[in-house]
């Protein structure tokens, strides 16, 4: 182990201090991370191997395609708790060689000693907002294309029963749709003034050309003014909508495959056309910010708890450590569900975890810190 003089407190020290620890915060932090991910590919790995060899998969493949996007993606998933256990371990070993004292007899407060903390957990969450809203949605393109390729067959090039709000007002319905040929069967377009039906335009077939431009096929046309209705039948009509066939297929999964900037575009999208059917795609954008934050608390916490030593060592700090980061995990998961059930908004959904554990962590500080 490194050796200090905490004898003289001038600034020299103090900033070597500062490197000190926070290469012992992120040194800690990434060597477990390594440790953990490195057990949990090798029991992926045994769960497919029967799949790889019974598709003949191709080595590279494996490599870049699944296991490289599998390391950011449960890197980010269970960062608070890497987070956590790592500065209860650090900061434990600290105490307990008596380190801290000597920080503090040198003239150092406790919200000094916070500082190379602070900054640590300001490069993880950095760090988080960079992979949660940038990398990992591009690789989990790959990894979920490789998993339905090769080991899971779960996407669709057919959709049945959509129904879009593609604009306030306007209300597409098709039965079935073919992804691939761009072709929909037994469609209606229906027109909205408040809650007055204007007009309703049924086919047997709609086309979709380019950039919003589509065909109807065998339509009749019905307006409606008043008590009265005109009828109007034809073979072919070309029409504009707001809606690529792309959208038809997008599902609550995939707000995970797209970058802040898409899901932020998305969502905006979908409230111009009037359509409340998002509560998955806010939940997502919220906790892409407010889960990265969840580093500063965690990191509070953790130097709370294990900044004065105790008898036997860091085994309870560890063991309180994993209990309330898991807890921190289940309470975010409970809230993004009661969130998509319209039980609560998504911004409080996404943050409400961050807020009852930061009231946590707030008296053990002001306690630690006397």
């Amino acid at each position: 182990m490194e050796s200090f003089c905490f004898t003289q407190p001038h600034a020299t020290t103090l900033k070597r201090i500062d490197w000190y620890i926070i290469k012992k915060f992120l040194g800690t932090f990434f060597f477990s991370i390594v440790l953990i991910l490195s057990i949990a590919i090798v029991f992926d790995l045994t769960e497919k191997m029967d799949d790889f060899f019974e598709n003949q998969v191709p080595l590279h493949e494996i490599i870049f395609e699944y296991y490289l996007p599998f390391i950011p993606y449960y890197m980010n998933m269970f960062s608070s708790l890497f987070i956590f256990i790592s500065v209860i371990f650090f900061t434990s070993k600290l105490a307990g060689n008596s380190e801290i004292i000597a920080m503090q007899a040198t003239g150092m407060s406790f919200h000094r000693l916070m500082v190379p903390y602070a900054i640590s957990a300001t490069v993880l969450c950095v760090l988080s907002i960079w992979l949660g809203g940038w990398v990992i949605p591009q690789s989990s393109k790959h990894m979920l294309a490789f998993t339905d390729k090769y080991i899971e067959h779960f996407t669709t090039e057919n959709a049945r029963n959509i129904q879009l709000e593609v604009e306030p007002g306007t209300v597409l319905y098709i039965e079935s749709f073919q992804r691939r040929a761009g072709i929909g069967y037994r469609c209606s377009i229906e027109h909205f003034e408040g809650k007055t039906l204007v007009d309703r335009t049924t086919a047997d077939r709609i086309y979709y050309d380019s950039l919003e431009y589509w065909h109807l096929d065998h339509y009749t046309e019905r307006t409606f003014t008043g008590m009265h209705e005109s009828l109007e039948r034809g073979i072919r009509k070309d029409i504009t909508l707001a809606v690529i066939p792309d959208e038809l297929f997008i599902t609550a999964q995939q707000a995970q495959q797209m970058t802040t900037p898409e899901l932020r575009h998305y969502m905006q999208r979908q409230r111009e056309r009037g359509s409340g059917n998002v509560k998955a795609f806010e939940v997502e954008y919220h906790k892409r910010w407010a889960s990265p934050l969840g580093a500063f608390i965690m990191t509070l916490l953790g130097v709370t708890m294990s900044s004065r030593k105790v008898r036997g060592g860091m085994g309870k700090n560890l063991g309180i450590g994993i209990v309330l980061t898991a807890g921190y995990i289940l309470f975010s998961t409970v809230s993004t569900t009661f969130s998509v059930n319209n039980v609560m908004s998504p911004f409080i959904a996404a943050w409400l975890p961050n807020f009852v554990f930061l009231g946590i962590s707030i008296p053990l500080y002001i306690r630690a810190s006397r």
